[in-house]
C-alpha cells in the first residue's frame, strides 16, 4: 500500500473512530483555511531534475539530527491532547514513533505525563510556550530534560490563538487538559477553571530573549519553531538558538501565511549551514520529503498524519505511518539518484527560467 493510501485509510478510520468534533478541530486550520488547504499542493508544484545511472543499491535513509539518530529524517510534529483521539494517547504516539525509527516532538498540551512518554519514547524534544506565569514553563522544561528530552522546541509563532472559527469548540476535560501542569498550580487555582486556563495562557510579551532563558533553564538546545522569514532565523540564531523550525503552524494560527515549501530557501539560505533547518506542513510523502532535503532541510515533521495514525491503530498505526513515508522516501531518493540523503542538493530543483 502507498502512504498515501495509508494515510487516507488511517484518515477515514479515525473518522469512524473520534467524535465529529474532535475529528473536525484536527482538520480545521484558521479563517478561511487558505494556508491549510495549500500546504500539500505547494510541494507539488516543485519540479525536480533527477540524475541518471547513479548507484543506488545500497541506498541509505538514516540520518543524525542533533546527536539523535533517525531511520530517516522524519520526526512527528508536536500535536495536542492525543487523549482525545485514543485512551493511551501521547504514550502510544511516542512507542509507535520509535519504533517506526523517527523522533517525536511533544507537544506542552500533552494528555499524558511528561514522565510517561519520556519512558516510552526513542528520541524525543519537548514543546514550549512561554506562559503567562514563567515559573510554570520553568517547572515544565525542567521536567521534560529530567524526563529524557534532547531539546526544546519553542512555538514562536502562537503569541495569540488564530481565529478558528470553523473548528468547533472541543471541551477537554480538566483530567486530560491539567496533566501535566497541575502539579504545579495552587489548589485553589487549579480548582477554577478560568484562573487556571488564565495561568496556561501563552504569553503574547514573549521575545527573544526567552531562546537563551529557556537554554539556561533547562540545559538544552533551543529550536524556533514557526520562523518562514531569513531574517527571523538570523536572529533567532543570534539569541541562542541551535536550530530552526519553518512552519505555518499547519496553517491554524496566521492565515494566507506562505506555504512553507515556499518559504523554506529563504531561511536555508539565511541560516547558512550554522544550524540544522527543520520544515514541516503538508508533508504527506516521500516526494514531498525529496524536495525538502533538497531545498536544505535536515528533516521534516509530520503532523497531522500522525493524529490520524494514533486515531485508527495507537502505537502501530503510527508505526505503519513511519514506514510507509519512510518507504516511500526510499523509492523517491532512488528515482531521483541520490543513495542518501545528503545526496540530495538544490541542483535537483528545477527552476523555470524568466520569460521575455
Amino acid at each position: 500500500m502507498g502512504v498515501l493510501q495509508l494515510i487516507e485509510e488511517q484518515r477515514r478510520a479515525a473518522l469512524a473512530t473520534v467524535p465529529a468534533e474532535v475529528a473536525d478541530y484536527v482538520a480545521a486550520g484558521s479563517w478561511a483555511e487558505i494556508s491549510a488547504g495549500e500546504a500539500v499542493r505547494a510541494w507539488q508544484r516543485v519540479r525536480l531534475r533527477p540524475r541518471v545511472l547513479r548507484d543506488v543499491a545500497d541506498l541509505r535513509t538514516a540520518t543524525t539530527i542533533m546527536g539523535s539518530d533517525l531511520a530517516a529524517p522524519i520526526l512527528a510534529a508536536p500535536s495536542a491532547y492525543h487523549g482525545l483521539l485514543h485512551p493511551d494517547g501521547e504514550v502510544a504516539t511516542a512507542a509507535g514513533v520509535a519504533a517506526g525509527g523517527g523522533l517525536m516532538v511533544l507537544s506542552s498540551r500533552s494528555s499524558a505525563s511528561i514522565e510517561a512518554v519520556g519512558d516510552a519514547a526513542g528520541p524525543w524534544w519537548y514543546q514550549v510556550y512561554v506562559l503567562a506565569d514563567r515559573s510554570l514553563t520553568e517547572a515544565l522544561v525542567r521536567r521534560a530534560a529530567a524526563a529524557g528530552a534532547r531539546a526544546l522546541v519553542l512555538t514562536g509563532d502562537t503569541p495569540i490563538v488564530g481565529d478558528k472559527s470553523k473548528a468547533p469548540a472541543i471541551p477537554v476535560p480538566p483530567s486530560l487538559r491539567h496533566v501535566n501542569t497541575g502539579r504545579h498550580l495552587a489548589p485553589a487555582v487549579l480548582a477554577d477553571d478560568a484562573a487556571a486556563l488564565a495561568a496556561t495562557t501563552q504569553d503574547a510579551g514573549t521575545g527573544m530573549d526567552a531562546i537563551g532563558w529557556l537554554r539556561d533553564v533547562s540545559g538544552l538546545p533551543v529550536l524556533v519553531k514557526g520562523v518562514l522569514r531569513g531574517d527571523d532565523a538570523a536572529e533567532c540564531l543570534a539569541a541562542g538558538a541551535s536550530g530552526i523550525i519553518v512552519s505555518n503552524h499547519g496553517g491554524r494560527q496566521l492565515d494566507q501565511a506562505v506555504a512553507t515549501a515556499d518559504a523554506l530557501a529563504e531561511v536555508v539560505d539565511a541560516v547558512d549551514g550554522a544550524a540544522p533547518v527543520v520544515v514541516d506542513g503538508g508533508v504527506h510523502d516521500g516526494l514531498a520529503i525529496v524536495t525538502a532535503l533538497a531545498l536544505g532541510a535536515a528533516a521534516v515533521m509530520v503532523g497531522r498524519p500522525v493524529q490520524w495514525a494514533v486515531a485508527a491503530g495507537g502505537a502501530r498505526g503510527v508505526e505503519a505511518l513511519f514506514e510507509a513515508l519512510t518507504d516511500d522516501l526510499r523509492r523517491a531518493m532512488a528515482l531521483a539518484g541520490a543513495a542518501s540523503p545528503e545526496a540530495l542538493d538544490r541542483s535537483l530543483i528545477w527552476r523555470p527560467q524568466p520569460q521575455g
